[in-house]
């Protein structure tokens, strides 16, 4: 049985999760917009593995006889000024998420719930490779320059990332 606190931390990590698919999401139709098919499809990819991951952390909630309680989302952002900027609003999100993570390893620590503890060092793995992969893009784009040619060959770059699997 899951403790109450834990109950309610992964509930909101759950909201943590989602908001954050749905800020990649916004990210990625503001690419389509503009015209940048490869950014809009990382993000869009991005989008898709965190709904996988709230959904990691709703499953284990259940199957630990637990409630999971959906809560509001807050609209994301829609537009940035530039692919950088956007990438770099993802890293700094993705340092967010971290955090959040870490506090709720303190937490399974604090309150002895090694299942939430066991679980929860996949996420630990899994922010390093999120927060690679978003420091990776904007290196990009700092490479790359903000206009012409290489702002071409970011996208394509960008666009090569396929959604991987467990």
């Amino acid at each position: 049985m899951i403790g109450k606190k834990m109950e309610a931390a992964l509930n909101e990590q759950i909201k943590e999760e989602l908001a954050s698919a749905y800020l990649y999401l916004s990210m990625s139709a503001h690419f389509a917009a503009e015209g940048w098919d490869g950014m809009a499809g990382w993000m869009r990819v991005q989008a898709q593995e965190e709904q996988e991951h709230a959904m990691r952390l709703f499953d284990h909630i259940v199957e630990r006889g637990g409630k999971v309680k959906l809560h509001a989302l807050p609209a994301p952002e829609a537009k940035w000024a530039s692919p950088l900027a956007a990438f770099q609003a993802a890293h700094k999100h993705e340092q967010h998420i971290t955090a959040c993570i870490h506090s709720l390893v303190d937490l399974a620590v604090k309150e002895k719930d090694h299942a939430a503890g066991a679980m929860l060092q996949w996420f630990v793995t899994e922010q390093v490779e999120e927060e690679d992969h978003a420091s990776k893009a904007v290196q990009l784009l700092k490479l790359m320059g903000s206009e012409g040619r290489g702002l071409v060959i970011a996208d394509h770059e960008l666009g090569r990332r396929v959604a991987e699997k467990d």
